[in-house]
């Protein structure tokens, strides 16, 4: 699947899909007595900086061959390790907000072309037309062959009112047609709220954003208001890339008893080997507490949660919690597995590194980082199959990923023959399907999680399919979630 889904992100989202960020106001972690300075190479790094400065064939600006030299050391760690200058930190910190200005598509990279995989509900692509499935082949007439994903993203995002040219694409039609859009600040709410049957709540988190926690509230609020007798609510984590840890957190807790333990870190500093317990402290240490005002039958309705493997990171730690209190049913298929935690290390006022600094524990201490969270039912996008899933890169794709505790080597071969039969398959499904819409009428797993809470039979993934992911995890009658032994690490 190398050609295929490659990353993902929302047009002018700044940040990295599946990130779940802690944010830290030092410049650097003191580690004890700090590691002697390797002279050697530091010199041959200012020989290096000299040769270019004079033999380059063109000037080069101090700043940038220094600006290029920081992102170049960080990036070579994994791929959620990342130099953030001027305009990426505003961006980061913008979309950490729920606002970016841009055309308002989510993106994928496929064959070297960027893929429309859903258009922003009122946003200007929705509005000029753009669909799902779509190819962007130009972004003002410049040909997105050979571009990386984050450099077409960039080309896209502008400011208010500017415009951009798109040539698009589709399926079905012999000529890609030319549309200008207009950039706006578009504006994502992350949850999403409604009964999709009598008795049956649904509710979708796109992305763990500062609001989170609060249109959580306020949205099953509103829901056992009109429909005070719940029997069933599905929480949909499917294509959730992740965001911050403490909605992560706060989520967690709105469906568990308080105080549990939602997740535990591990890293090489003391200060990354921590437990997160469902306290306010946690998710909501400053304002008032956006989980006072929840329903109470939030903690014991019936739950089932759909993930898929577009879910990441903070929506891994949701899924991984409740699947370990057995509090809800885990359905769809195995997850992104984002597992690592990337902390916010300051350089500047205006510039930053984000860094990987420790992994990801489930309750019991299972790791997530590249294993995901394996669904206690897999079942499939589609009646006929995974559909897009099944193109999708998970972190053990990634170059350079952060390898997990349980990862096993991937034979090339095997890998590479899997990948082409998966992409064969997916695609002739895909021809001639229309675009799945989360929690409309035609969406298989929600109706399959609704079978479930009727006693009705589940229509499970195929022998095949379910023997392409490890067996969801069983817990032995009278076992307890225990903390991870953690140095330094306090309740």
């Amino acid at each position: 699947m190398s050609n295929t889904v490659k990353s993902m992100g929302l047009v002018g989202l700044g940040m990295v899909a599946g990130v779940a960020l802690t944010v830290q106001v030092s410049a650097w972690a003191q580690k004890g007595e700090a590691s002697p300075l390797p002279l050697d190479e530091l010199r041959q790094l200012a020989d290096v900086f000299g040769l270019i400065k004079s033999d380059y064939v063109v000037p080069v600006e101090d700043k940038k061959l220094l600006s290029d030299a920081i992102g170049g050391m960080v990036a070579a760690l994994d791929p959620h390790s990342v130099y953030l200058d001027q305009k990426s930190y505003r961006e980061m910190r913008e979309s950490v907000q729920g606002k970016f200005v841009g055309v308002g598509i989510e993106v994928a990279a496929e064959d070297g072309y960027v893929k429309i995989v859903s258009p922003i509900e009122d946003s200007p692509a929705y509005r000029a037309g753009i669909k799902a499935g779509d190819l962007i082949t130009r972004i003002d007439n410049v040909p997105v062959k050979g571009l990386s994903i984050d450099e077409a993203i960039k080309k896209m995002r502008g400011k208010p009112g500017s415009k951009v040219t798109l040539t698009i694409a589709r399926r079905g039609e012999d000529r890609p047609w030319v549309v200008p859009v207009t950039r706006e600040e578009i504006r994502v709410l992350s949850v999403k709220a409604k009964m999709v049957e009598p008795g049956y709540a649904w509710v979708r988190i796109s992305q763990f954003q500062e609001a989170t926690l609060d249109e959580l509230a306020t949205k099953t609020a509103a829901l056992y208001a009109e429909n005070p007798n719940i029997k069933g609510l599905v929480l949909d984590l499917r294509n959730d890339p992740g965001g911050l840890l403490p909605g992560a957190i706060g989520v967690s807790s709105a469906f568990l008893p308080k105080e549990e333990l939602i997740v535990s870190t591990k890293g090489q500093l003391p200060s990354s080997n921590q437990l997160f317990y469902g306290r306010r402290e946690f998710y909501a240490p400053r304002g008032a507490d956006p989980l006072a005002t929840l329903p109470a039958a939030l903690k014991t309705v019936p739950m089932v949660v759909l993930v898929n493997g577009g879910s990441a990171s903070a929506s891994e730690i949701v899924a991984g919690a409740l699947q370990d209190y057995k509090r809800a049913i885990v359905m769809g298929s195995q997850t992104f597995g984002k597992g690592s935690v990337q902390t916010l290390r300051p350089l500047s006022a205006d510039t930053a590194i984000k860094l990987t600094t420790a992994r990801y524990y489930t309750p019991k201490g299972r790791p997530i980082q590249a294993t995901g969270i394996v669904p206690d039912v897999k079942v499939e996008e589609t009646a006929e199959g995974d559909g897009l899933n099944a193109l999708r890169v998970r972190e053990v794709d990634l170059q350079r990923h952060l390898a997990g505790e349980n990862e096993k080597p991937a034979t090339p071969a095997k890998e590479a023959r899997d990948s082409a039969e998966q992409k064969q398959r997916a695609l002739a499904l895909l021809k001639n399907r229309k675009p799945l819409e989360l929690g409309g009428k035609d969406d298989f797993q929600l109706a399959q999680a609704l079978n479930h809470f009727k006693g009705l039979p589940v229509k499970a993934a195929s022998a095949e399919a379910a023997d392409a992911t490890p067996p969801a995890p069983k817990e032995l009658p009278g076992s307890e979630i225990k903390p991870p032994e953690l140095k330094g690490s306090k309740k």
